[in-house]
């Protein structure tokens, strides 16, 4: 029993999944039997064609040259029909894809290519998209109803077009919502979108003005109504990944500059000793304190490295007192000598 329940869930998720999905007009079973009926005047006006497609391996092409007339009515025509009869009050989305080709001609006169025609025989629709000269637009209200979006028409590229509706001959409940592109175009504008108590049903193709005379050709893809947005909008293109930059190694610290040691010696003045000094001579001078790295020169006085900062006279002064004590001695032996002399004689 187990088996079969999980048997029929997986049955029923596809059936779910597309529930809010209405209606599928989009040419992939390679015919229009997706479609109600016809308003064409031969087979080579509506064909499903595999060379111009939006989506899937179907399109359809369109073709209107001057005199179609299938109906007997005002203006040349080529169209297909689904009588989806919205009713007063319902909400539904729409999208499909059009494409105009390079020579779809430029004429100052109305060439409608989607409408949503009421249930009465005369008339211009409560909804419907057409285009004059070289600008698309969306006209609600029929023909003294008001355009709601204006675009210039741009060949040779397919418009995709998402729509939403409330449908109602009551300007303060009825609207329509306009997605270009995946872009939203025309924001929630409130607006009659029947007329009194008629139907709607769609009609897609091409429908002109009679005195339009160059042949036109038109492209038309992926038609589909459903209740959510969700159903019609095309998912939003993947994220381009963004190349993270490879880790830049940290820059080296910049040495701090060297101090410079000073290399000028001490010009201390000799202290007073009150004595006369002989004059003695000058000590060597240096660039570069002896003792210093990088230089192993001995001082020349004294036969020893010298301190750093000591000065190079300090050693003067007590020569001097040598010197004195020297003389004082000698003076002294000498009159030692002369008292010792001095007695002998006596």
């Amino acid at each position: 029993m187990k088996r079969f329940l999980l048997l029929i869930t997986a049955l029923l998720m596809p059936t779910l999944a597309s529930a809010t999905t209405l209606w599928k007009g989009d040419f992939e079973p390679g015919n229009t039997s997706q479609w109600s009926s016809s308003q064409s005047v031969a087979s080579d006006r509506l064909q499903v064609v595999t060379d111009t497609v939006r989506e899937g391996r179907y399109a359809l092409k369109v073709t209107v040259k001057k005199g179609d007339n299938p109906i007997s009515a005002s203006g040349n025509r080529n169209e297909l029909l689904y009588l989806s009869r919205e009713t007063p009050n319902t909400e539904y989305f729409y999208k499909w894809s059009t494409l105009f080709p390079k020579g779809y001609p430029s004429v100052d006169k109305w060439q409608v290519f989607a409408q949503w025609h009421q249930d009465g025989c005369c008339g211009s629709p409560p909804l419907e998209f057409y285009v004059v000269g070289e600008e698309m637009r969306l006209r609600v209200g029929g023909s003294s109803g008001r355009v709601v979006w204006k675009a210039p028409l741009k060949r040779e590229q397919w418009h995709d077009f998402v729509m939403r509706v409330k449908w109602s001959s009551d300007a303060k409940v009825g609207f329509v919502e306009l997605y270009k592109d995946g872009k939203l175009v025309l924001p929630k504008t409130m607006a009659a979108t029947q007329f009194g108590k008629e139907k709607n049903y769609l009609k897609l193709g091409l429908y002109r003005d009679a005195s339009v005379s160059p042949t036109a050709t038109l492209y038309h893809d992926g038609f589909v109504m459903a209740s959510t947005l969700a159903d019609v909008m095309p998912p939003p293109p993947a994220p381009v990944p963004v190349p993270v930059p490879e880790e830049q190694p940290a820059p080296a610290p910049t040495p701090a500059p060297e101090t410079e040691i000073g290399t000028e010696l001490p010009t201390s003045p000799l202290p007073e000793t009150g004595v006369d000094t002989p004059s003695l001579p000058s000590p060597p001078s240096y660039t570069t304190l002896p003792g210093d790295p990088g230089d192993d020169r001995q001082d020349l006085e004294f036969g020893a490295p010298q301190g750093c900062g000591a000065s190079a006279s300090g050693g003067m002064p007590a020569m001097a007192a040598v010197g004195l004590l020297g003389a004082a001695l000698l003076m002294r032996r000498r009159s030692a000598l002369v008292r010792v002399r001095a007695s002998k004689r006596r």
